[in-house]
């Protein structure tokens, strides 16, 4: 089974990958036509934004479920394996039926891809997997994050009974624009006509935008800060304890096993998304059960986001990958540990903006150790080496290009501290580095 999923992973790799795109939904929509529209079988909520996006995705999907309904998950990219990106019932699909869904669209693509100027997508394909498996399970509602931006993203060839934008930053600049305002007109466009739009907080340019997308779709809007979110929040073992303010009323209580203060954010985004999609507010005065939403939070996994996955020293991985990310891991970080010492290990992808993500770090780090993971999109560990001793200083950075001697490297640095004096490490950089080091130390 293993090899046969190596050998599906090893076809679509053959096809463009995520960062080459034709901004278009063409060929997407003529790959659902060929399958029978399985896209429409289903109520969706569909999730943009720059950071934040998979882990309210899970949020979702954990409300959801907890209270009895059927749902699929598609989010990108993979921490470890491919199959995590399709999600049934809050588990990934095994590789059994992920490699039976993709024979099974296989001709299909093939037709498609000869009708095209050009052939689908590595994304595009997985998200007709995606839509394709939902439809066959089948689930009662569909929770989809963007791959990029969104009007053009593949995945926007449903229309969301509820669209979800998480905070809008600086990322991808080349393709989605230069400016928060830029960047939210083309996320704006998973808005659709009549939907419901959960807002999370925004720059003013970026709100302005999804504002007046609503305004000229006849789209319902709530606002973080205004309609919905966090009322309170405390460090706890483990987690932290919030009370949310929902659309309809306040959930206290409420207790998540994930770190740092824009997953209490991410929290009440995707509350109110959920009480948006069974009408809370609207259809229904009544706030959701407490006790439901509280069993579904307190269940919530997010692995690669502030995960911890070694004691003594610590060892926290964290899949901040642009400079807005990487501000508030840096500011969890210091709340939810107290390390007299944190080394970091940094991996990250050329086409990122590198400096600014170091910039973010620098004064949580005491030391950071670089290097490159696997991906031919990694940053050259030399390369990045010089961009961090520009911003740390030649004594602060040390230059390991293999990730498990990093690995090694930054563990050592923090035992330096001694058994009980509490030196910590955080991987950092890519999605890709994490999954790769969180393999690594699970392994011992």
């Amino acid at each position: 089974m293993d090899a046969a999923l190596r050998a599906v992973e090893t076809e679509l790799a053959g096809r463009w990958g995520e960062t080459k795109l034709e901004p278009s939904v063409t060929r997407i929509a003529a790959l659902m036509d060929v399958l029978g529209e399985p896209q429409r079988s289903y109520p969706s909520i569909h999730i943009t934004g720059t950071n934040g996006k998979t882990s309210t995705a899970r949020m979702i999907e954990a409300l959801l479920g907890a209270f009895d309904l059927r749902t699929g998950r598609y989010t990108s990219p993979h921490v470890q394996s491919i199959t995590e990106r399709i999600s049934l019932d809050g588990a990934p699909i095994s590789a059994e039926r992920f490699i039976e869904t993709y024979e099974d669209i296989k001709p299909y693509v093939e037709m498609v891809d000869a009708q095209q100027e050009y052939r689908l997508s590595f994304f595009e394909v997985l998200t007709g997997m995606a839509y394709a498996a939902f439809a066959d399970a089948p689930v009662d509602v569909a929770v989809v994050e963007v791959g990029m931006g969104g009007s053009w993203d593949a995945t926007n060839v449903i229309d969301g009974d509820v669209a979800v934008v998480t905070p809008i930053d600086l990322d991808h600049t080349d393709r989605l624009g230069g400016t928060p305002g830029e960047i939210a007109v083309e996320k704006a466009g998973i808005v659709k006509q009549d939907a419901t739009v959960i807002l999370a907080q925004q720059p003013v340019d970026a709100a302005q935008v999804m504002l007046k997308k609503a305004v000229d779709v006849n789209a319902t809007v709530a606002r973080e800060g205004l309609e919905f979110g966090v009322v309170a929040r405390e460090v706890a073992v483990g987690g932290q304890l919030a009370t949310l303010r929902g659309l309809g009323g306040e959930y206290t209580e409420v207790y998540l096993p994930l770190h740092g203060a824009h997953q209490a954010h991410n929290a009440a985004v995707a509350l109110a998304a959920v009480e948006a999609f069974f009408g809370v507010g609207a259809q229904r005065p009544e706030p959701l059960d407490v006790d439901t939403v509280r069993k579904a939070f307190a269940s919530v996994a997010s692995p690669g986001r502030m995960e911890v996955v070694r004691r003594s020293p610590t060892v926290v991985l964290d899949a901040a990958h642009n400079p807005a990310g990487a501000r508030v891991t840096a500011e969890a970080v210091g709340e939810a540990f107290q390390f007299s010492r944190l080394i970091g290990v940094v991996g990250a992808s050329a086409d990122k903006n590198v400096r600014g993500l170091l910039e973010a770090f620098e004064p949580v780090f005491a030391e950071v150790v670089v290097t490159q993971n696997s991906s031919h999109r990694a940053m050259d560990a030399d390369e990045l080496a010089a961009v961090a001793v520009e911003v740390f200083g030649d004594d602060r950075v040390q230059v390991e290009p293999r990730l498990p001697d990093a690995l090694e490297a930054a563990i050592t640095l923090a035992e330096e501290e001694g058994e009980f004096a509490g030196g910590g490490v955080l991987v950092t950089g890519s999605v890709i580095t994490v999954g790769e080091a969180r393999l690594l130390l699970r392994r011992g």
